[in-house]
Parts: structure tokens; sequence; C-alpha cells
């Protein structure tokens, strides 16, 4: 067909046309020249940030955010993943790293010198936003909680009459994700306080990071090796009835989507966690659908931008957030029409990246700002980091409104500005 609708939605070949003419041509069009015995026609294909705007533009369905992402796993066969790239990739293996030092980390993420340095010899842009290393991990906190035992939860279960007891409903497995652990406990916090409220036990089971950054560098090896473990961890949950609940949109789209789609792992055990694996508010909207969700919010008299992050839009489940936040008294909830915020994970922060990522997210930045509100929410762990950087506001994510709304305290969240805003 030739439409180019997916060249003209495409974020990146927006502002940087010279570095990446666009998803058709590195990715279907350049297809047929790509010889398995020949190295890859181009390299602009490393410029794709994978945001997938052009898999949901496309009037045929052709998914070319896959193309692009195994053309570069391509490329990445034939030349040396650079050290830069393969270290801003283990989000796990650096929090761990961090953590036990997390003030000195936190300091040297904020020293120009360093970070200069780091731009210097490793390619990591200065500008680009860490997060604070967290001093008390979500796990951490978690094993001071008692789990009780009950069964596992089903949307197959006839709907409960009355409000539930914490308990009542049986128990979901969370998937909390790099992000939750080590940077952002009070995502997981929230979660937890919100999922009891409406009845449920919560278990963390056995997990590592999903994989996806590693993905994104090309490097198929290493994120099937994430892959298959996690596999291996939450499937036997899966086959005793259990339910996957996470908080990173990214992570619940890469056991939903990317494990078979991209890293072509087609067994039994990625089929049940796929179809058994939700995002928190595609969870709770179910519920609100059921008549089994806890309506009863306290007025919120404030008004907040609200973000769909590219992962989101990827599961094709409409807005979630932002139907359970408009049940919300007194909130009004601005959804913002930028496309993407331009961090693409780890894509920003590439020191030849981060000005091609500040001008795809300079529309939301703004429409951010004309809009007002004392915080902004994003279902994105790494949008929301951007969003701060680009804006100066704080950002979270809708659990964190949610737990506000239900009166629920959680310690450090920015979501406690929307009271202040009265």
């Amino acid at each position: 067909m030739k439409c180019n609708i997916c060249t003209t939605a495409c974020p990146v070949a927006t502002v940087a046309p010279e570095r990446f003419p666009g998803p058709k041509y590195v990715g279907p069009q350049a297809q047929r020249f790509r010889d398995p015995r020949a190295p890859t026609v181009d390299r602009s294909v490393d410029y794709c940030s994978g945001c997938g705007v052009c898999d949901m533009v496309c009037p045929h369905g052709v998914k070319i955010m896959e193309i692009n992402a195994k053309a570069r796993a391509k490329l990445y066969e034939t030349e040396r993943i650079p050290l830069r790239n393969l270290l801003i990739s283990r989000s796990e293996w650096l929090g761990k790293l961090a953590h036990p030092v997390a003030p000195l980390a936190n300091w040297a993420m904020h020293f120009s010198p360093f970070r200069l340095a780091a731009e210097a010899v490793l390619g990591i842009d200065h500008r680009a936003p860490f997060p604070p290393i967290a001093r008390q991990t979500f796990r951490d906190w978690y094993r001071g909680r008692r789990v009780m035992p009950g069964r596992p939860f089903s949307f197959d279960q006839p709907a409960s009459p009355g409000p539930a007891r914490p308990g009542d409903r049986g128990q979901v497995l969370y998937f909390h994700g790099c992000s939750t652990q080590y940077y952002e406990p009070r995502v997981g916090k929230a979660a937890v306080a919100v999922l009891e409220r409406n009845g449920f036990e919560v278990v963390v089971p056995d997990q590592n990071c999903c994989g996806l950054p590693i993905m994104s560098q090309g490097d198929f090896t290493g994120a099937r090796r994430y892959a298959y473990s996690n596999l291996r961890k939450l499937a036997p949950w899966v086959r005793r009835g259990y339910l996957i609940v996470g908080t990173s949109t990214s992570c619940t789209l890469t056991l939903k989507h990317d494990y078979r789609a991209i890293l072509d792992i087609d067994d039994e055990d990625a089929r049940l966690v796929a179809e058994h694996t939700y995002d928190i508010c595609e969870f709770l909207r179910l519920l609100w659908e059921r008549d089994e969700l806890d309506t009863g919010f306290a007025p919120l008299e404030a008004t907040v931008p609200y973000h769909a992050p590219c992962q989101l839009k990827a599961h094709g489940m409409g807005r979630p957030a932002f139907d359970l936040m408009s049940l919300i008294p007194g909130l009004t909830v601005v959804e913002m029409d930028a496309d993407c915020c331009g961090i693409a994970g780890t894509y920003g922060y590439k020191h030849e990246k981060y000005d091609i990522a500040m001008a795809v997210g300079e529309p939301l930045f703004r429409q951010i700002l004309e809009t007002g509100g004392p915080v902004a929410v994003c279902d994105s762990e790494t949008c929301r980091w951007q969003i701060s950087h680009g804006t100066g506001r704080p950002s979270v994510h809708p659990v964190e409104v949610l737990a506000l709304a239900y009166g629920i305290a959680v310690d450090d969240s920015p979501a406690r500005l929307l009271c202040a805003s009265r």
C-alpha cells in the first residue's frame, strides 16, 4: 500500500528525519534488502525508540515495531553492543548494586563531574533524569507484612454481593518490576493498599526483571534468559489459578505480548502467563464493570494532567486509569493528546538521543504545564521520570491517586499535593 501513515505518525521521524527516516523505511521497506549473510543495510533502525505508535496507526495491522526490534537485534549480531547499552539496560543489577549504598549512589547521580565523566566515557547523557534509589526496597517492606492464606481469585467467580473485606475475594499475584523494587516502592505500597481495600490478599512471588530494557538494546539472548526465568517462576502459580497484576504497564505488556511476539517464546508457560496478566488499572476497571469496585472515594478538588504512555496504548485496552480517576468526586482529569514523552525506556539516556527524546516530549511537557495541577499522572515509570524532568512537576502512578482518594496515606507520595491544592 505504501500509505506512509506510520511515518507521518512517528514521533522520532518528525523531530529527527535526518537520523530516522521513518518506521516503514527501516522496517518493512528495508526488510527485502536484508540478506541474512550480509551486514544490515543501514544503522538508522537503532534510532527507532520502540514506542509502538507505528503499530497502533497502521490500517493493515502490520507489526512494524516488532520488525524494527528484530532488525536491531540482527544489527547487533554483526556488531558488538556498546558497553553503555549493556549497563543501562541491567536495571535489576544496577538496583541491587546501588541499594546498599543508596545515599552515595544518589549523590553520584546528581554530581555534575561524575555525570560529565560518564557521558565522556560511556555516552550516558549528563542531563538525563536518573531516579533516586530508595533506601528500603519494596520487597523489604513487604516482608514485614503477614499474608493470609487463601484461595486464588478468578474473574470466572460470580460477583460478590456488597463490599468485600481483605481476603474475602482471595489472592492475586503482584508483579512489581525493577522500578517499584528499587526506585519507587511507594507505588507498590499504594497498589497493595488499593487491592486490599477491594478485598484481596496480595502475594508477591519470586520474580526478576521482565527483560524489556535488555530486549530494547537488541540483546535478545540476554532478554530470553530473563523471560524464561520469569516464566519458570510465574507459570506454576498461574496453573494453580492465580492472576498476575502489575503496576508497570511496560512490564505487563512484556509479559502479555513481547515474550511471544518479539522474543518468539511460544510455549505453554508463555501463553499461560500472557493470558493471566493484568495491568492494575485494567484489573480494577474490570472490577468496576462487575460492580465490585469499592467506589467510596473522598472528594479531591484538583485538576490533574494525565498522559497515557505508549506501552499502555499498545495493550489495546483503552484508558482504564482515566476511567477510574474519573470516578473520584471533584477530580478533573485532563488527558494529554501528545503521543509520546520521548524517553522510551533507556532511549533518552543515550547522549546521541537525548535531544531527540526531549524534542519528542516537548509538546507533552507544554500541555502539562498549560493544564496546571500540582502533579502529573502517568502509568509508566520512565515516562514519569521524563515528565518530571521536562516540566519540573512531580509525576505519580494512577494507583497513588486512587489510594489518596481512599484516604490511604502512602509515605513520600507526591499525590498528597492534590490535597494541598484545594
